[in-house]
C-alpha cells in the first residue's frame, strides 16, 4: 500500500467535503429566505451569502488545482483515478449550484409583485426543498458510494421538472393577468427566473450522482435513460 498515496487521495476527499458542506450551507440560507415569503433579503444575510460566494470560488479553485496534482504526482490506480475525475466533476458542479444559489437571490427583490409571490411561493418552497434533497443525496452517494441515493437523486429530476411546468401554468391561471400590467408580466419573468434555476440547481444534483456511480463502478450513464437502473 501506498500511504503517501493514500493519504493524498483522502485529502481530496477532506477537503471535498468541507466544499460540499458550503454549498450545503448555501442552499440552506436560500430555504431560508424563500420560505420566508419576503421580497426583501436582509443585509446581514447577503453579506453571509456573498462571503461564502467568495469562499467558494477560490475553494473551487485550489481543489481542483488538488485533484489534478494527486492525479499527476501520485499516479492512482483505475478505481482511484476513477474517484478523482468524479470528484473534479462535482466539484465543478457544485460550484455553479452557489452561483445559482446567488442568481436566486438577486431575482427575489426585483419581484415587484407581492401577492403574486406570495401565491406562488409556497411551491417554490417546496420545489427548492426536493431539489436540495438531491444534492444531499447525491453528495453522500459519492462520499457513501452509495448506489441508491444516486438512483434517488437522478429519478427525482423528473418530479423537478414537472414542478416547473405547474408553476408557470399555475401562475398564469390564477393570476387574472391584465394585457396593460407590465409590472405584473416582470414579476412572472422573474419568478419564472428563479424556477429555472432551482430546476438547474436539480440538475447539476443529477450531474454529481452520475459521477458518483463513474466513481463507484467505472460506468458512463450520462444521457442515458435511469428507468431501469434498480432492476
Amino acid at each position: 500500500m501506498n500511504i503517501k498515496k493514500e493519504n493524498a487521495i483522502q485529502n481530496v476527499i477532506s477537503h471535498f467535503e468541507d466544499y460540499a458542506n458550503l454549498i450545503l450551507n448555501q442552499l440552506s440560507i436560500l430555504e431560508k429566505i424563500i420560505s420566508s415569503g419576503s421580497l426583501t433579503i436582509s443585509e446581514d444575510i447577503l453579506k453571509e451569502l456573498n462571503i461564502n460566494e467568495d469562499k467558494s470560488d477560490t475553494f473551487e479553485v485550489k481543489l481542483s488545482e488538488k485533484i489534478i496534482n494527486t492525479i499527476v504526482l501520485q499516479k492512482p490506480v483505475a478505481s482511484d483515478l476513477r474517484k478523482l475525475m468524479a470528484c473534479y466533476q462535482i466539484v465543478i458542479n457544485l460550484e455553479r449550484i452557489g452561483d445559482l444559489v446567488m442568481d436566486i437571490v438577486k431575482f427575489i427583490p426585483r419581484i415587484k409583485e407581492n401577492e403574486t409571490y406570495n401565491r406562488m411561493s409556497d411551491v417554490i418552497y417546496n420545489m427548492l426543498l426536493v431539489s436540495v434533497n438531491m444534492v444531499q443525496k447525491a453528495i453522500l452517494s459519492f462520499i457513501n458510494s452509495d448506489k441508491e441515493f444516486a438512483i434517488w437523486a437522478i429519478q427525482n429530476d423528473e418530479v423537478v421538472d414537472e414542478m416547473n411546468h405547474k408553476l408557470i401554468r399555475k401562475a398564469i391561471t390564477k393570476s387574472k393577468l391584465p394585457d396593460e400590467t407590465q409590472q405584473l408580466l416582470f414579476s412572472f419573468i422573474h419568478i419564472n427566473s428563479i424556477i429555472s434555476s432551482i430546476e438547474r440547481i436539480a440538475d447539476h444534483a443529477t450531474n454529481v450522482a452520475e459521477a458518483s456511480i463513474y466513481a463507484m463502478e467505472g460506468k458512463d450513464i450520462r444521457h442515458q435513460s435511469h428507468e431501469n437502473e434498480e432492476e
